[in-house]
């Protein structure tokens, strides 16, 4: 997790963005938009500060315990959650990665983490295949879609509205921190740092 300062304050960045964009969300009329927001800024803030370059700040050993408390917490929440909605197993699967690696970190040495010796082989592999699946399925979501007027065949292409139509219900998302396709880019680029910080266990 920690590598190349260069790339590390990068991936700060990205998740530190995304953290506070997911913030902005939990301001949100819908009521699943703020229900997925909240444990989406949590993780995003996790990723940013899990990715300061160790040559700036390398925290105490009893950070690491306690991310794993706190991001196993918000799994069980997404656990629960999950009973209303699919998409909260995503974000179940996340916090077990965060706690994966904060276990992975507490149990290594400070100069293993830079050099990749820390985590399971077989555990390392099944995130980075889940993620670099999620990844590529997000991206191809976030494809615009284009439908033909009137539906039928030789109709001018019309480009799909950008709030992605009506939501569930018949109900339009109301604000920009409502857009589907706004959220789905926030949970591709967490994917991504995801991608990145499991990378060198």
């Amino acid at each position: 997790m920690h590598g190349p300062a260069s790339s590390g304050w990068l991936l700060v960045a990205l998740c530190a963005a995304t953290g506070v964009y997911c913030l902005l969300r939990m301001r949100s009329g819908v009521e699943e938009q703020r229900s997925a927001a909240g444990g989406e800024a949590l993780l995003g803030f996790g990723m940013a500060a899990m990715a300061v370059p160790a040559a700036v700040f390398t925290p105490p050993a009893w950070v690491w315990p306690g991310y794993a408390v706190v991001f196993g917490a918000a799994g069980l929440r997404a656990l629960w959650a999950a009973r209303s909605g699919r998409h909260h197993l995503h974000h179940l699967v996340g916090a077990a990665a965060m706690v994966y690696m904060a276990v992975a970190m507490t149990g290594s040495p400070a100069h293993a983490h830079a050099h990749g010796t820390s985590g399971t082989p077989v555990l390392t592999g099944a995130l980075l295949l889940y993620f670099t699946g999620y990844v590529l399925l997000a991206g191809v979501r976030l494809i615009p879609v284009v439908a033909v007027a009137g539906g039928g065949a030789g109709g001018a292409p019309v480009p799909a509205p950008p709030g992605g139509g009506p939501g569930a219900g018949g109900r339009v998302a109301s604000g920009w921190g409502d857009r589907p396709e706004l959220a789905r880019a926030c949970r591709l680029s967490m994917a991504i740092g995801m991608l990145a910080m499991l990378l060198p266990l």
